[in-house]
């Protein structure tokens, strides 16, 4: 999941066990799939979605060669995904953003309000929570991996077309418009700066803290559950949880 949207979080989805690796492999298949589908090419050349999906593969540990089947078996067959936007109410008034790619929209949305009804929140209307939230590319370098300095870091970023650039304990936060992602991420790449993480994220504008256990509880019940349904690919939540 995205929740407070720094490099700690980063962290622990790369360190989930095999079982949890199994189920981004399949999450990020389904991506290969719809980018290879939507962009009209399976030559990521020609098609910069499918560059940046393999990108995010990559950082997820995703082997070229798995890569490669899940792109070839998508142009051979392609897929007939659709893309659902859920939002809803977590405890303590906690936003929550759900974003699925699924082959039955009824089984989804079932699967969905059951998380919500489970953690004690609900599933609202289009709209009714993404307002709090701005859509942005994302980059994320983690300084162990980064040697060159950071001033020169940013003006790389922001030569490229990025928006922001800041500064945290242990990474690098590079921030752009969902139009100039690719390319500033691609420009990255080219200068050989690893990157932790690159994508297309929706970035809370406050955060909401819980101090009860109780509502601590269910908020991490709903999104325990969001991440285990293969249909949901992303969630996104302005609970501030570390």
């Amino acid at each position: 999941m995205s929740g407070h949207s720094k490099f700690a979080n980063i962290k622990h989805r790369k360190e989930k066990n095999d079982a949890a690796k199994g189920k981004i492999f399949t999450k990020l298949g389904k991506e290969l799939a719809v980018a290879v589908k939507e962009g009209g090419s399976a030559d990521p050349v020609n098609n910069s979605r499918l560059r940046d999906v393999i990108a995010k593969a990559k950082q997820n540990n995703m082997p070229n060669d798995t890569i490669e089947r899940n792109i070839k078996k998508a142009d051979a067959d392609p897929a007939d995904y659709e893309h659902v936007t859920y939002e809803g109410y977590g405890p303590g008034g906690t936003a929550i953003i759900v974003e699925a790619l699924t082959d039955n929209k009824n089984r989804t949305a079932s699967n969905v309000r059951n998380a919500f009804t489970k953690g004690n929140g609900n599933v609202g209307t289009p709209g009714c929570v993404s307002f709090m939230f701005d859509k942005k590319g994302q980059i994320i370098i983690d300084k162990e991996d980064f040697e060159g300095d950071a001033d020169d870091l940013m003006m790389k970023a922001l030569d490229a077309g990025a928006d922001d650039f800041s500064e945290e304990e242990d990474s690098f936060e590079i921030l752009t418009s969902p139009e100039d992602f690719s390319a500033v991420r691609l420009a990255l790449e080219e200068e050989k700066i690893p990157m932790a993480a690159a994508e297309i994220t929706m970035i809370p504008q406050t955060y909401v803290d819980l101090t009860d256990e109780k509502e601590i509880q269910s908020i991490q019940k709903t999104l325990d559950i969001l991440d285990d349904d293969d249909d949901v690919q992303d969630v996104y939540t302005n609970w501030s949880d570390n």
